[in-house]
């Protein structure tokens, strides 16, 4: 078995839930920014979108949850992707356009010093 394979820095974190608000303490060894004090004892605190008290598989409840805004984002990065392409193209037709005009200027040149 490998030594040391396992991280050394767990922690009492509280997890909570951004819908319900519910909190739970549990170990962890994620980073985080925040904390909170609860029963006198401060715990580092990190924020989740979901949570076994608000998951709809859980709770019974059938709801749409897209608090990220998925398909926003999704269509951002395509028009963002698209826009990229046109302006490395446009870049490729300037450099090969600039290479056409100077490889003319030579020939130019050649033909008047014959």
């Amino acid at each position: 078995m490998k030594k040391a394979l396992h991280p050394k820095n767990y922690r009492q974190v509280v997890f909570q839930d951004l819908n319900n608000g519910d909190k739970f303490i549990t170990r962890s060894t994620v980073a985080a920014e925040d904390t909170i004090t609860i029963d006198g004892t401060e715990y580092p605190l990190v924020k989740i979108h979901i949570s076994r008290t608000s998951h709809p598989y859980f709770t019974g409840e059938e709801r749409i949850v897209d608090i990220e805004g998925r398909v926003d984002k999704f269509k951002a990065r395509a028009a963002a992707g698209a826009a990229g392409k046109e302006r490395r193209a446009a870049a490729a037709q300037k450099v090969a356009k600039r290479a056409a005009t100077k490889a003319a200027k030579a020939a130019d040149q050649v033909n008047a010093s014959k």
